[in-house]
This record gives structure tokens, C-alpha cells and sequence, in this order.
């Protein structure tokens, strides 16, 4: 295969694949491959669904894209399914979950300067979080490591310590327009935040009339058991980001804001060329059709139940689980050797596993997995981890 012409950015496996089905991923040899990672929480139908085909096949023959200068249905359809099933008032659609995170800042800074001025504008962002690759969600993103080439990034951002609201406490103050956090951390290690921390942290921002942000992007969309993943903590944000699910594998991010938020953004503020595209807002549709329709997110905690009891059962035969964590199918085992190392055992037989920080081997099956595939999941990591050596 042809690898000269890409950029160094991923350290890739080398594999090329030319073909998915439900879990199922086929290289160029044939080889069948059991896909729990899901492009990254993305295909949450999985690989070649066929609702999601014959959607892109129907609409691409009517209209793809138009522009944002003009309204067109499967938009207004979309934004309409989106509020319905939230408690929220308005949509900006995008393409991504690093766009839906720079939409929802430059909301937080407008809400700011309109409420108090130019010194409003501080957003509080939390330790170990990860929130994108461009400047702005860099900016707020609490890992070092991704930040260290390219500073210096925007000003204007405080780091907080994650489910810690005495340190809130202290750092949230009268030019606070924003605090941005993650229901479940996804790259900093599956890290839930407590429903306490969560309702002080809504009471908070409300004092200080500062915008409570939820980066659902990796968590959102039926992962957790509920459509949106506040619904399963029982704390409404202001502003939510969203994408990867949202189209099931096709590109389409979206800022949900409530009409607190959402009435500061005019004409001009904000834009996007492909954002709400006929094409990504007809595949959106479909997918959330299939998800709550479709009777999938019904079944999540009863399938994330009988899943995690299986690894608890790993956990006790295998001393390197320290822990299962996580919600739904959004699931974690915190081990206690690189989960690289399992990783790369895991790939050899045919199994694709991610982490996530640095001691979790990151679960994403897509939310439609079978418990025969949930069952495959647990047998190939009792094989993988009885090759190590207790």
C-alpha cells in the first residue's frame, strides 16, 4: 500500500481495510477483524449499515450541498428532532466535534462581553479533559502533551481539577463566562463525573451567570443509555457539543443551546460552509431514527449490564484489571501494565481495542453489538491477557 503521501500524524497499525460490516472489519487479504473501536465512538450502527447506504444513496440524488444562505429541509428536520429531544431552544450545525467545541466557545465569549463587558470572558476548563485540535479547543484542553508545539494558544482559560468543587470554588469568579466539561472524560481515561459535582457545578455557574458547557462529542448520542449524556446525570448544561455518533460515520457536528445562550449569537457571528449539509443532516436523521426508533438505546443498559458483569469476571481472573469503569457502552479497563502492550496482542488476533490516558484499554462496540460480539470481546481479551505473565 501507498503510505508516502500522508502526513506523519497517527502512528497507524499495518493494516489496510477495504470493507466493514456491522462489527465487522475485512483487510485487503480477507482477513475479518472484530471492531470495538468504532472509528472512535463514531459508527455507533456500525460498519455499512443498510438504512444508513440507502439514506446517502436516495438524498445524494436530490441535493448534497447548498449552503447555509438558504434553508433546506433535512436541516430544519434535524435541528427540529435535535430540540424535541432535548431541553434546549437552538442548533448550529457543523462537521466536526472540534468545531462544535470552537462554536460553543466564541457562544461563551459573545454571552460574556454581552452581559458584562470585555472582562467577562475567563472559561474554566478541567485538568486531564480533551476537547479538540484546533487553537481554541486546544486551548481548553487540560493535557499538556497535546498543547506543548504549538503554544503559545488563546488566553483567557483556567484549568480546574475535575470533580473537585472547592477548586471550582476558588477559581470561578464575576468575569467567568464559561465552564466547559466533559459527563465522562473519553481521552483522559473514562473518568465520570459525580452527579454531586455535576449539580453544584450547574449551581455555580448559574451564581455567577457563567454558561455550563457539556462536551458530549465522544459520550453523547445513545452512548451512555440516554440520547443526550446529561440526561443520564440528571443536570441540564446551557450549551452541549456534539458530532461523532451524530452521523453514524458520516461528518456532522452541532452546538444545542438554550435560548440563555443561544439569543447573544446575530448575523455574521459564526459560520460554516458544510455545517447541516442536506446529505449529513439526511444520514442524522436516519441514524437517530435507528437509535430511539429503532428500539437501540432501550436495550444499552441492559446490554452495558451483562457486558460489564462479564469483565468483572475477567477482572477476577486476571489481576492486571485494577478496575471496570465507565457508563453504557462507553467502558474502560484501567489495568495496571501499558495497555499498548494488550493493545498489540489484541490486534494480532484480529480484535481492534484503543486506550485511553495512560493505563485504560478503551470498550467502544457500536451501540447495535450483539451479546454474541460482547461475549467474542471478553473471550479474546481472557486469551490475550493469560499471554501475559502474572
Amino acid at each position: 500500500m501507498t503510505k508516502s503521501n500522508l502526513m506523519n500524524t497517527y502512528n497507524r497499525f499495518d493494516v489496510e481495510f477495504v470493507n466493514g460490516l456491522g462489527t465487522k472489519l475485512y483487510d485487503t487479504d480477507g482477513n475479518e477483524y472484530l471492531d470495538f473501536v468504532s472509528g472512535v465512538a463514531v459508527n455507533c450502527l456500525g460498519h455499512s449499515h443498510p438504512s444508513i447506504t440507502k439514506t446517502l444513496f436516495e438524498q445524494s440524488k436530490s441535493l448534497i450541498h447548498i449552503s447555509n444562505l438558504y434553508y433546506n429541509d433535512k436541516q430544519n428536520k434535524l435541528a427540529e428532532k435535535l430540540i424535541d429531544l432535548s431541553n434546549h431552544d437552538k442548533v448550529f450545525f457543523c462537521n466536526s466535534g472540534t468545531e462544535a467545541v470552537e462554536g460553543a466557545v466564541k457562544i461563551a465569549r459573545k454571552y460574556g462581553k454581552v452581559k458584562s463587558g470585555k472582562d467577562k470572558n475567563l472559561i474554566i476548563h478541567m485538568k486531564n479533559s480533551f476537547h479538540g485540535r484546533t487553537m481554541g479547543a486546544l486551548s481548553i484542553t487540560g493535557q499538556p502533551k497535546y498543547q506543548e508545539s504549538f503554544k503559545p494558544l488563546i488566553s483567557g482559560t483556567i484549568e480546574a481539577q475535575f470533580n473537585n468543587i472547592n477548586d471550582i470554588k476558588e477559581k470561578i469568579n464575576s468575569n467567568t463566562c464559561a465552564v466547559i466539561i466533559e459527563p465522562v472524560q473519553g481521552e483522559g481515561g473514562i473518568i465520570e463525573a459525580s452527579i454531586d459535582f455535576l449539580k453544584e457545578l450547574r449551581n455555580l455557574c448559574d451564581e455567577y451567570d457563567a454558561l455550563l458547557i457539556f462536551d458530549e462529542v465522544q459520550c453523547g448520542i445513545g452512548r451512555l443509555g440516554t440520547f443526550y449524556a446529561y440526561q443520564k446525570f440528571g443536570v441540564i448544561p446551557d450549551v452541549i457539543c456534539l458530532a461523532k455518533g451524530l452521523g453514524g460515520g458520516f461528518p456532522i457536528g452541532a452546538v444545542i443551546a438554550n435560548n440563555k445562550a443561544a439569543q447573544v449569537i446575530s448575523h455574521g457571528d459564526h459560520g460554516s460552509t458544510f455545517g447541516g449539509n442536506p446529505l449529513a443532516c439526511a444520514v442524522s436523521l436516519t441514524v437517530i431514527n435507528e437509535l430511539i426508533s429503532g428500539g437501540i438505546i432501550s436495550e444499552i443498559d441492559k446490554k452495558a449490564q451483562y457486558f460489564k458483569d462479564k469483565l468483572e469476571k475477567l477482572k477476577e481472573k486476571h489481576s492486571y484489571i485494577n478496575e471496570i469503569c465507565g457508563k453504557g457502552l462507553f467502558i474502560g479497563l484501567r489495568v495496571n501494565i501499558d495497555p499498548k502492550k494488550i493493545i498489540t496482542k489484541c490486534f494480532e488476533k484480529k480484535f481492534l481495542v484503543i486506550g485511553a490516558g495512560k493505563d485504560v484499554l478503551r470498550l467502544l462496540p457500536p451501540l447495535n453489538v450483539s451479546y454474541d460480539d460482547l461475549d467474542k470481546c471478553v473471550s479474546i481479551l481472557d486469551d490475550v491477557l493469560s499471554d501475559f505473565t502474572e
